[in-house]
């Protein structure tokens, strides 16, 4: 009944906008029209004769979470009926379950349904420890991505690769799609600047595999002391760069369509300023707002949700702003309507409210300091463009699968 008077008051609320003039047109950028493939994409983890002779009498260690499927059917349960003893699951951000919000501490704990052990790697440790490691042969890592730097499970995966590399553990990556490999867009990330929400020197939208990036980091010699990590991948089959993906399970709690996460790369800078990219509501990632009438004529309420965000930015105020839930589909970066909003509230100053926080998702201060100078998106562009070159040439090495990206 709760949820049922939260979604009325939602209801409410937006019809309540709609005679608002809207002050400003979010810019919308080509469709990329493509077929999806999905149906046709075979996953590392249904590759099953590629891998169980690598784990018939080991100890094995699983990376994964909610997304972590052979059809309809989770990895574990295939593994078990496969005879393959599990020892342990590592749980990355937003947990085994994937219903814990984001930024949420996760704790050790045994999974109810096959009592096995759950080691958390998004609390007290963000990396496997010697002593987890001694009880098992050999890690698997299984995980959804969305190929955005700042999407964390690719911080997971390196230190796990680095913890296994240090215990002379062997890892397989079943290697999974990414959503978002149409394009390569954003500033490379410089290394002083690296954290949990970027850690390798990788556009934001980077257009690897995780099986490829896992490849990248062990060749380019990015874990610590350039150690390499025993690693092999279970590849893809069906799949090329550019195939328009859709995912069957949320990746995460607040991206819970296509669409969210086509935006995400997009939309996720406003993390570190007070304006609402739609936590709190039934659209994160696909409407943007802030408490100013004059921001625009739609407008929504962000309220607390179970399992997704607890207390999410503006939380109780009426935002004004965009609904993007009807624009094509970006086919790059769209860093005008970050712009934008920039330009269009009153107070400047106190719109990079987490300045350190947005240089860590930039990977850089330049991108704030241009914003700051009033550049245009073009001139942003163009102060990027020579790395983003560099590393198209560097992921070339890497890549496992055709490509048809821009």
């Amino acid at each position: 009944m709760k949820s049922l008077s939260i979604i009325v008051l939602w209801i409410l609320g937006l019809t309540s906008c709609s005679s608002q003039n809207q002050n400003h047109q979010v810019n919308v950028l080509p469709n990329v029209s493509k077929t999806s493939v999905t149906a046709q994409i075979v996953t590392g983890a249904e590759h099953t004769a590629d891998y169980t002779g690598l784990l018939a009498n080991k100890r094995v260690g699983l990376v994964v979470n909610q997304t972590s499927v052979i059809g309809k059917q989770h990895l574990i349960d295939t593994l078990l009926k496969l005879g393959i003893r599990i020892e342990a699951i590592f749980a990355p951000e937003h947990g085994f379950r994937g219903n814990n919000p984001d930024g949420d501490i996760i704790r050790d704990n045994r999974d109810l349904k096959t009592g096995i052990e759950v080691w958390s790697l998004y609390g007290k440790t963000k990396k496997p420890t010697p002593e987890q490691l001694d009880r098992v042969d050999i890690i698997v890592y299984d995980i959804q991505d969305v190929g955005v730097r700042f999407y964390t499970f690719i911080s997971t995966l390196h230190y796990v690769m680095e913890a296994c590399a240090e215990a002379g553990k062997p890892l397989i990556v079943f290697d999974r799609p990414n959503p978002n490999s149409g394009y390569i867009d954003g500033p490379v990330l410089d290394t002083s600047f690296r954290s949990f929400v970027g850690m390798h020197p990788i556009p934001v939208v980077y257009g690897l595999t995780p099986g490829e990036l896992a490849e990248m980091i062990n060749g380019e010699g990015w874990l610590r002391n350039s150690r390499k990590c025993n690693l092999k991948i279970i590849p893809l089959s069906g799949y090329s760069h550019g195939d328009k993906i859709s995912l069957l399970i949320p990746p995460s709690p607040n991206l819970p369509n296509d669409l969210a996460i086509n935006l995400y790369p997009s939309l996720c800078w406003f993390e570190a300023t007070p304006v609402s990219i739609g936590r709190g509501t039934p659209w994160p990632f696909q409407v943007i707002g802030f408490p100013d009438e004059t921001c625009g004529q739609f407008c929504f309420e962000p309220q607390p949700i179970k399992n997704a965000s607890i207390s999410p930015p503006q939380k109780g105020k009426k935002c004004f702003g965009d609904d993007l839930r009807n624009t094509f589909y970006r086919n790059q970066i769209d860093l005008d309507i970050f712009i934008q909003y920039y330009h269009h509230l009153k107070n400047k100053t106190k719109f990079f409210e987490r300045p350190d926080f947005f240089d860590k998702l930039a990977g850089t201060d330049q991108l704030r300091f241009d914003i700051e100078s009033e550049k245009t998106e073009a001139e942003i562009r163009d102060g990027w463009q020579k790395q983003l070159t560099e590393y198209k040439t560097l992921r070339q090495r890497y890549l496992l699968y055709p490509d048809h990206s821009k």
